[in-house]
């Protein structure tokens, strides 16, 4: 008994090194957001909210923050929509050889290296005529999106009592009726943290959005890397700690659905 409760003590101990490890570098940016100075020098000599009014004050700053905050919904939307039902039809074909290839082929964006992926759609849209267009970006995010969106319904998918839906239609209720009054609502918190996830992997792209940018239409990402090669503005780490906190909040509501679904 004392071995097991030392073991778990010191996984916590590592797991808890570990995570310092990898916030303490991002972390340093949110001091920096509140310095005084018009340059980053760590740790900060004063501490001044005029960074975050700059931010609001400024039209390119939050002209960009509005493109990715649209874009993103649009493309959790989309997402959501093309994975769940993606994951509902890999589901039933599970026995069949190419619903092998084809999950494979959904979740090819999250194992291609994001470069390689960019340049393949820069490619693509330069034919179509699709750079820098509102259309472009919701199509290129989506392909992005869509992956996370298959894992977290699939794993709902996982643990649905299929039984329900099998006596739904043996009730006389159609597909579509038995999918929106007894599947859906089973598979609720996997497709609403699909959503999540998605919403936050097009909140967060930028490689991808690099390529595929234009001067009239930018998203967050892409105009604070601009700052970056230009200038050391702190406003670029006010930008970045309200990114993060936008993040952490609806990853943390995502995972709290997870957990919610497994207590269920």
């Amino acid at each position: 008994m004392k071995h097991s409760v030392l073991t778990r003590s010191l996984l916590w101990v590592y797991a808890g090194l570990v995570a310092f490890v990898l916030i303490a570098p991002t972390a340093v940016v949110i001091p920096l957001s509140f310095t005084d100075k018009a340059s980053l020098n760590f740790p900060p000599a004063g501490w001044s909210l005029r960074w975050y009014e700059n931010f609001f004050q400024d039209p390119a700053w939050m002209s960009a923050f509005g493109n990715s905050v649209l874009v993103a919904v649009v493309v959790a939307a989309l997402a959501t929509a093309v994975g769940t039902a993606a994951s509902v039809g890999l589901q039933k074909w599970t026995r069949r050889r190419a619903a092998k290839s084809l999950q494979a082929l959904l979740l090819a964006p999250i194992v291609v290296p994001a470069i390689i992926l960019a340049i393949g759609v820069y490619a693509i849209f330069l034919q179509a005529q699709m750079l820098g267009t509102f259309a472009g970006f919701v199509l290129a995010h989506t392909v992005l999106a869509v992956p996370f969106v298959v894992v977290s319904v699939t794993a709902a998918l996982a643990g649905f009592d299929q039984r329900l839906a099998t006596a739904a239609a043996s009730l006389g209720a159609n597909r579509w009726t038995t999918f929106l009054k007894v599947t859906l609502p089973g598979i609720l918190p996997g497709v609403v943290s699909g959503a999540l996830f998605a919403f936050v992997t097009s909140f967060d792209e930028v490689v991808l959005s690099i390529f595929i940018k234009s001067p009239y239409l930018e998203t967050l990402p892409v105009k604070m890397y601009a700052s970056v090669t230009r200038d050391t503005d702190p406003t670029i780490a006010a930008a970045a700690t309200m990114i993060m906190l936008l993040t952490t909040v609806i990853i943390a509501v995502g995972l709290l659905s997870m957990r919610r679904r497994k207590n269920v």
